[in-house]
């Protein structure tokens, strides 16, 4: 008997993973095939006619009409880096059933509609960032503030990517040359883009060029020296990445930004199929509990940190940024926005289910009390137990060596935080550029200047933070869930405010609003309780800035409301 429940239990071990995929796949589908459609014809009502700001002020450098797929490709390596990764690997500490239901949900119906509600929006204002087009819905004082929280998410994600990317040079050697050559081959497949050449075969042969640089990287590793110019390795590829990030930033988007991100987006695909065949093959155990019943006492709780530990993945305000930012600039039609924006969504919340998977299951640990040993304590995870975890998967599902996965999912995990950091670069010279047409400052108009102060301050903070380690981000970096979700419920407070105005049904924004302001706040507010008894000034000061900046734009935006709500009824009684 005892040997038949050992067999049942295992056997319902193994379907965990399978049912875990199906359910949030279906639910996606869901997403695409029902809520989006419903969300584009009856709520943002996509109009195929309207002339979108790429057209109207097409300049072939920042505004430039793009293929919706090309678009999609950027968009979706943009927003993702490598936080769809991170977040789910830590949040699964607290079990693997909520970060599945939090993923699954998040990104029917809050990423989706996040996402592409400010790309909708933006292209209605003349493709303005989400911040600057604040005045336009809500008033010059909630643009202002806007602002600020958006340069400081910016400057964030910049310089803690620099040191992510950085590390996993350092640590993962065989990665360097492929994530490089992916440079070569965006360039190449840029120029024949740009001359109309079948999309699907450079597809084809982009991800080819791309996957052979992968085996090549794994046969020759790249190290830079441990003393090179007196710094580490480490401190080197920071300089180096965002001397590259400058470059990438200034140049026309469809030189670079999209069809590296195009490649990225295919390699997704790639690195998705690879990922999901494997469970089907090898039907994984789960070795995670449900939920975590073996936490630390000092471990933090599940409600509200779950909700800001997986933000891209669910809903993140930096995926708002990007949209009004970036693609915003690129959109050719109106109606490509639910592809463009709610689709991009979905590709995350995808990828952070597998992450799910993978570091839940027995390719990372072959029992529970393996696994409780690497999930020791919350934060010990991360993007190396996603490598580690998935690489095996991949390597028990398809037969293929994991010196190979290994470093395929490594480079998978480097080239989108790149994508993410020189995109994250432009975004900041598109805010300093935005700050100096609203305060007539002349320098900060221009793009160099721009670019400039925008990586001028990302090294301050990397270097004068963190010293000759270049580590300086992880210093504010505990700040980003609680400042980054404030930032997307600001969004769709944004959103909710436009759509009332318009006289069409705001609870579709409204409610996620409240919902991620709830939470986010909660948690910035526990946030400015550790850190105040740990006397850490710097992150105090920023902490309270992010919450009374939120206070008032919410403040803000009632009043707004209430007084067109007082003027709708005058209107109606004259």
């Amino acid at each position: 008997m005892y040997f038949l429940i050992k067999i049942e239990h295992y056997e319902k071990k193994k379907m965990q993973s399978l049912i875990i995929v199906l359910l949030g796949l279906a639910g996606m589908t869901f997403g695409w095939f029902v809520y989006s459609k419903f969300i584009a014809t009856k709520i943002y009502q996509l109009d195929p006619n309207f002339v979108t700001p790429a057209n109207e002020f097409n300049d072939g450098v920042d505004f430039v009409p793009t293929n919706k797929y090309v678009l999609w490709g950027h968009h979706f390596t943009s927003v993702a880096g490598a936080a769809p990764i991170v977040g789910p690997a830590i949040a699964v500490y607290w079990g693997w059933v909520p970060a599945v239901l939090w993923v699954t949900l998040g990104t029917i119906f809050f990423a989706g509609v996040h996402d592409f509600g400010a790309l909708w929006a933006s292209s209605r204002h003349k493709g303005k960032s989400i911040g600057a087009l604040s005045e336009d819905v809500i008033g010059k004082r909630t643009r202002a503030l806007f602002m600020v929280v958006i340069f400081l998410v910016l400057l964030m994600v910049n310089a803690v990517f620099g040191v992510v990317i950085a590390g996993a040079f350092v640590n993962t050697p065989n990665a360097v040359f492929p994530a490089w050559s992916a440079i070569v081959v965006a360039l190449i497949i840029g120029q024949l883009i740009h001359r109309n050449f079948n999309l699907t075969i450079l597809s084809v042969l982009g991800v080819l060029a791309l996957y052979c640089s992968i085996y090549v990287g794994s046969v020759f590793p790249i190290e830079l020296p441990q003393d090179m110019m007196g710094l580490s390795p480490n401190a080197n590829w920071i300089i180096i990445l965002f001397i590259y990030a400058s470059i990438a930033s200034m140049l026309p988007v469809w030189v670079l930004l999209q069809p590296r991100d195009f490649i990225n987006g295919m390699q997704l695909f790639v690195g998705l199929f690879l990922l999901y065949g494997a469970v089907f093959l090898s039907l994984p155990d789960i070795s995670a509990p449900a939920f975590n019943d073996m936490m630390t006492e000092d471990a933090p709780s599940l409600v509200p940190l779950l909700f800001v530990t997986i933000a891209c993945g669910a809903v993140s305000g930096f995926h708002g940024i990007v949209s009004s930012g970036t693609s915003s600039k690129q959109l050719d039609k109106e109606t490509d926005a639910r592809f463009v924006g709610y689709f991009a969504a979905l590709g995350e919340g995808s990828l952070a289910l597998i992450t799910i998977v993978a570091v839940s299951g027995a390719a990372l640990a072959a029992s529970p009390e393996i696994w409780h040993e690497i999930y020791d304590k919350y934060g010990t995870a991360g993007a190396g137990t996603f490598i580690q975890g998935g690489a095996q998967m991949i390597t028990n599902g398809w037969g293929i060596p994991v010196s190979v996965t290994t470093t395929l999912l490594a480079t998978m995990v480097a080239l989108f935080a790149g994508t993410t950091m020189d995109s994250g670069v432009r975004l900041q010279r598109y805010i300093i550029q935005e700050w100096g047409e609203i305060y007539g400052i002349s320098l900060f108009k221009k793009g160099f200047a721009a670019t400039l102060i925008a990586v001028t301050c990302c090294l301050l903070l990397a270097f004068g933070a963190g010293g000759a380690s270049g580590s300086g981000g992880l210093t504010i970096w505990p700040l980003f869930g609680s400042t980054n979700q404030i930032l997307a419920g600001m969004t769709l407070l944004v959103l909710s405010v436009m759509l009332i105005k318009l006289g069409r049904p705001a609870r579709y924004t409204l409610l996620p609003m409240i919902f991620v302001l709830i939470t986010s706040c909660w948690a910035a507010v526990i946030k400015l309780m550790e850190f105040w008894e740990a006397s850490n000034w710097l992150l105090v000061v920023i902490d309270i800035v992010v919450l009374v900046t939120s206070l008032l734009v919410i403040l803000e935006a009632v009043s707004v409301i209430s007084k067109f709500r007082k003027e709708k009824e005058l209107k109606q009684e004259n």
